[in-house]
């Protein structure tokens, strides 16, 4: 499978939102820096999933809308919107932010994740 591909798959999935899903994308090294509203976050592997975990249980849906994608060798870039739904008002669609990310891939997997987003 392509790398964009892999991505195109990865934020289609419920990863987002589901610590066990994330886990199968994940390359064994990964690492993600993202710049966000709060500053510079750097994550390894057990923070992502963990974060995934916890998303989950805050929100029951999970939605990504892809408007740019771009692959160069094993990079790709993407740039995308998240909805969510809570487990509070599972009828309302929220934006929850805009994201730019880059991520190399290895072995199939995500590797490195440069992300920047923006409520």
């Amino acid at each position: 499978m392509s790398p964009k591909k892999f991505v195109q798959l990865f934020y289609k999935s419920d990863a987002l939102i589901d610590g066990e899903v994330m886990e199968q994308f994940l390359h064994p090294e990964a690492t993600i820096d993202w710049n966000s509203s709060r500053g510079l976050i750097q994550m390894d592997r057990a923070a992502i999933i963990q974060l995934a975990t916890e998303l989950g249980r805050a929100y029951m849906r999970s939605k990504v809308r892809i408007s740019h994608i771009l692959q160069e060798g094993n990079t790709v870039s993407v740039r995308y919107t998240h909805h969510i739904k809570t487990i509070e008002n599972p009828r309302e669609e929220i934006l929850l932010a805009n994201f730019m990310a880059i991520w190399e891939i290895k072995d199939d997997k995500l590797y490195r994740g440069y992300q920047m987003s923006q409520l």
